[in-house]
């Protein structure tokens, strides 16, 4: 069960959503000419300094997650794990990920992993998750990293190319964290999480969805204007962030609360990855 319990602590569904997402963005620096050794090296020091970060998360969170049914089993919460062991897990996962970024990636994706971590750990869970609504764009800062180090692994450098995968990623977090939070709004009540459907009120955080969606479409044409993406890309990027757009806006006249949001948390998810493969099987050669 420790075992289980300490694979859980940082949260592996989470860290497969941005490995997945670093792999894009090694893709595309690359243009077909892989490192395959580098992108080892890449995953594996992404993997460790996110799942640092999650534990940390996990142990700051231990409190409040007990009020949650969501989150009330888990490892802190019921006790199975004690949280001094915890940190000090969280410290080598991190100490571990950020020296294989630094020395065996290149220093700008150990900085780059190093500001995600301290924007996940300190700005989004330490203060914004427990003072404001801002955290969920604030906190988006951290989850846009993955593939703007995968990037930047190849590159070396913050280009335009880098810019357009952290939008993507960026843009992407609010309406998708928000549809949960909009099913959930009485768990984070009750938590004290003060995220924007219990503080606004669900319509108005069904109307905040609209532009983060409508710039998501834009940030996705420019992948193409850009040339780091083909016309295939372009077009499946557009079509599906259309249907999540036209979704997101039916949801002002939506009756079934809990069913649109539930719809609308699942398409945010498959818009993710065929936005990914599409740019993988699609990107402009050399």
């Amino acid at each position: 069960m420790v075992l289980k319990d300490l694979v859980a602590l940082t949260k592996p569904r989470i860290i497969r959503l941005n490995l997945f997402a670093a792999f894009g963005g090694f893709w595309v620096a690359s243009r077909w000419q892989m490192d395959w050794m580098l992108l080892v090296w890449v995953l594996i020091g992404s993997a460790l300094t996110m799942a640092s970060a999650c534990v940390f998360n996990n142990y700051w969170d231990r409190e409040m997650d007990s009020k949650m049914e969501r989150t009330r089993n888990r490892a802190l919460p019921t006790g199975r794990v004690r949280p001094s062991f915890v940190l000090v897990y969280g410290i080598a996962l991190g100490v571990i990920g950020l020296a294989v970024l630094f020395a065996l990636v290149n220093p700008l994706t150990g900085w780059l992993g190093l500001l995600g971590m301290f924007v996940y750990v300190v700005v989004y869970t330490m203060w914004l998750k427990r003072s404001s609504t801002w955290s969920t764009s604030v906190g988006g800062v951290s989850g846009a990293m993955p593939p703007v180090i995968g990037y930047c692994a190849v590159t070396g450098e913050v280009d335009a190319g880098a810019w357009l995968l952290f939008a993507l990623l960026f843009l992407w977090q609010p309406p998708h964290f928000w549809s949960l939070a909009i099913r959930r709004v009485e768990e984070y009540r009750a938590a004290g999480f003060p995220v924007l459907p219990v503080v606004k009120g669900v319509r108005r955080t069904k109307v905040q969805m609209i532009p983060y969606i409508a710039a998501l479409l834009a940030a996705s044409v420019l992948m193409y204007v850009y040339d780091y993406a083909g016309v295939v890309f372009l077009v499946l990027s557009v079509a599906v962030a259309s249907v999540w757009l036209l979704h997101a806006v039916s949801g002002l006249r939506a009756r079934d609360t809990e069913k649109w949001a539930k719809a609308d948390f699942m398409i945010s998810v498959n818009y993710l990855l065929i936005l990914f493969l599409a740019m993988i099987f699609d990107t402009n050669g050399a």
